[in-house]
């Protein structure tokens, strides 16, 4: 993890960050830290006592837990529309899961200490931290019942879409076996499934990167478990701004 200058980078990509009241935002603005976040790098690990918050903004990071023999399986993705680090705000200050960077980028991180200082206010930023925090839950249950559930395809489909949405083009660069990884499935499945939708002509996969070519063809295919995660999203953060601030994001591209 590297600092660097802010040169084409603030704050308001992030929509969490974007949608602070000012006064909120000029309190912490000047403790905010534009940080690098490279492909694979671990943010935390399972158990470890958290001293940042992180607010990406071109970066995308996962939660997953790895198993004692090593497997692994994401249980949810933080993009510009979120933040990692909610156990500190919540009690707990670790977490069972361990946080990489799914797609490299940049984002902003705070201190563990300042966060909830100004949580602790009672004001604006606690009532937008629960109310993320609650549609993070529901991305996470509703991914535990789409890998219980749903097929292969579906379960790809959702998890492009859900990328997708955090991204400013249609290109994912990903490995199959990263995606395979992710989902806590056999390489042998994505491949075929990916072949599968590139067949249909709804993606093009060549050496580590998916160019996704019809974005409503995907969602056809996918399970009800998308549109749940973003009806949630939408329902519990549209009055706060950020809702608005991911749909002109989504138009704009």
């Amino acid at each position: 993890m590297v600092i660097v200058k802010a040169s084409g980078h603030t704050p308001n990509q992030n929509y969490l960050l974007a949608a602070l009241p000012a006064e909120v935002f000029e309190r912490l603005s000047p403790h905010l830290e534009l940080i690098s976040m490279p492909l694979g790098e671990v943010l935390y690990e399972s158990g470890g006592q958290l001293q940042h918050v992180y607010f990406p903004t071109t970066a995308i990071l996962s939660l997953h837990y790895v198993m004692e023999n090593g497997a692994t399986a994401e249980i949810a993705g933080v993009g510009n529309e979120g933040l990692l680090g909610i156990s500190l705000f919540m009690g707990g200050n670790t977490t069972p899961s361990r946080a990489t960077v799914q797609t490299g980028g940049h984002g902003y991180r705070l201190s563990g200490q300042l966060m909830m200082e100004e949580f602790n206010r009672a004001g604006p930023m606690m009532r937008l931290m629960l109310r993320y925090t609650q549609a993070l839950m529901t991305q996470i249950s509703q991914t535990a019942v789409c890998n219980r559930h749903h097929s292969v395809e579906q379960q790809l489909c959702r998890w492009l879409l859900l990328t997708l949405d955090r991204l400013p083009s249609s290109e994912l660069t990903m490995t199959q076996e990263l995606i395979a990884s992710m989902l806590g499935v056999r390489r042998e499945g994505i491949t075929e499934t990916a072949g599968n939708l590139q067949r249909e002509g709804l993606i093009s996969y060549r050496r580590g990167h998916i160019t996704v070519l019809d974005r409503s063809g995907l969602e056809s295919h996918t399970c009800e478990c998308y549109g749940v995660v973003k009806k949630e999203f939408h329902r519990l953060l549209s009055d706060t701004g950020v809702d608005s601030k991911q749909a002109k994001a989504a138009q704009s591209r």
